[in-house]
């Protein structure tokens, strides 16, 4: 390498990390050029677009050992894992790795396959080697760059042509208090085939204090005529670093509604890549995130309509109090030749404080005719007028203001079916606005 990255803390703690390899030749390849560019580049700086609201330098000055050497061992609580309304299969990691003894795979109804991904890359590793093998580039991949170099574990989540999975399947992830600082990665890969449906919960989750850090990759393949509800609940201890990233591609009259809702991690970030990619294709996004203290949270979506006659429609919501700051990014682009691409896309904001501070960016580029396309974005305080009202009905201004903000934010929960995780969503919000 002729030129890399300041050996910060945080550089040297993953140039020093043993890669995990497979014997797979194309993987471990992967595996090598990934970090190998990672060493290059380091974290990415202000200076890149992606990042301009999210400043990294607290966390290059921190190192993380890779896994958490007595996993087997840490006590995780039954009651953490649970979510009203959902009580089908269920895959636990903790702290990046297995637990077997916390999942529920038995009995998996027919036409579903729910299996970790070091169990597949043992036994038939070559379907995933276009997911598996890929070698990031861009001026802000570091993260995944560190997931494709350090993940050996994950979900692989198949559901067979046709096949209508009526129970949620539950992906939870829990980290748990340990010794040090642990970094964890994760790699997912979700197929839905023709005419298929699948509902899928994705639940972060924490078992004490701590200030891990993790990166998820996930891609997800809606096939023709398939329809996919994805829920995620990120409750991460507020120490925690969280970095996802999802990539979703829609088929020809595939389906997906996705409902986000983002309340921990101390810095927490999700990219979101959506591509309408077949003829009709649909996609309807909502998504909150609730903030206080000194909470860090980065949405960055962007939405491809790439085929004819696609839709879709997101709604965001935002709220920081305190010092939090929240970042929202979200950008529609429609293709040459997607003739006939609908998109909307919503996003407000609400600052609680003085000192909060919420960013958006909606971002709108459009190469086709006969395209209907609209976005919008505000930031700003409770209606005065609204607030008036309730306490002229005799509402204590704490209360009123708690409950114009639950409202604002149970918006993107409205049109969630599943009501008894509607209801417990709603809930968490509502434990998360100031209590006086």
């Amino acid at each position: 390498m002729s030129q890399a990255a300041a050996i910060t803390p945080f550089v040297a703690s993953q140039r020093d990390a043993e890669l995990p390899l497979s014997g797979i030749g194309w993987l471990d390849a992967a595996r090598r050029d990934n970090l190998d560019a990672f060493l290059v580049a380091g974290l990415p700086d202000t200076r890149v677009e992606a990042f301009k609201y999210t400043a990294l330098r607290a966390l290059g000055q921190r190192s993380f050992v890779l896994g958490d050497a007595h996993l087997a061992t840490r006590m995780v609580d039954p009651a953490t894992l649970q979510l009203p309304g959902v009580d089908g299969p269920r895959l636990v990691f903790v702290n990046g790795a297995l637990r077997l003894d916390l999942s529920t795979l038995d009995a998996l109804p027919a036409g579903l396959t729910v299996q970790p991904l070091s169990q597949v890359l043992v036994t038939d590793a070559e379907p995933l080697r276009f997911a598996l093998a890929r070698h990031y580039r861009e001026a802000g991949d570091a993260f995944a760059q560190l997931n494709a170099a350090f993940a050996s574990d994950g979900a692989l989540l198949r559901v067979a042509a046709g096949a209508q999975i009526s129970s949620p399947v539950h992906l939870c992830f829990v980290g748990a208090a340990a010794e040090g600082d642990v970094a964890w990665h994760l790699r997912h890969v979700i197929e839905l085939g023709e005419g298929a449906a699948l509902s899928l919960i994705e639940h972060h989750a924490t078992s004490g204090a701590h200030a891990h850090l993790g990166t998820s990759v996930a891609d997800v393949v809606v096939g023709e005529r398939a329809r996919l509800q994805h829920v995620i609940v990120q409750a991460a201890a507020e120490g925690s670093t969280l970095v996802r990233r999802t990539s979703v591609q829609l088929r020809a009259g595939a389906h997906a509604t996705l409902h986000a809702l983002e309340l921990g991690g101390g810095l927490s970030r999700h990219e979101l890549q959506v591509e309408l990619a077949g003829d009709g294709a649909r996609l309807e996004t909502r998504g909150a995130f609730v903030l206080h203290g000194r909470q860090h949270a980065d949405t960055q979506m962007l939405v491809r309509h790439t085929a004819k006659h696609t839709a879709s429609d997101s709604i965001w919501r935002g709220v920081a109090d305190d010092r939090a700051r929240g970042v929202f990014r979200g950008a529609i682009y429609v293709a040459p030749g997607a003739d006939g691409s609908d998109a909307a896309l919503s996003n407000k904001n609400l600052l609680l404080s003085g000192s909060a501070e919420i960013d958006t960016k909606p971002e709108l580029e459009i190469h086709a005719d006969e395209v209907k396309a609209a976005h919008g974005a505000t930031v700003g305080q409770l209606d005065p007028r609204a607030l008036f009202y309730l306490r002229s009905r005799g509402i204590p201004q704490a209360q009123a203001r708690a409950m114009l903000t639950a409202a604002f934010c149970r918006a993107v929960l409205d049109d969630l079916p599943n009501e008894a995780l509607r209801e417990h969503l709603s809930e968490l919000v509502a434990q998360h606005l100031p209590q006086d």
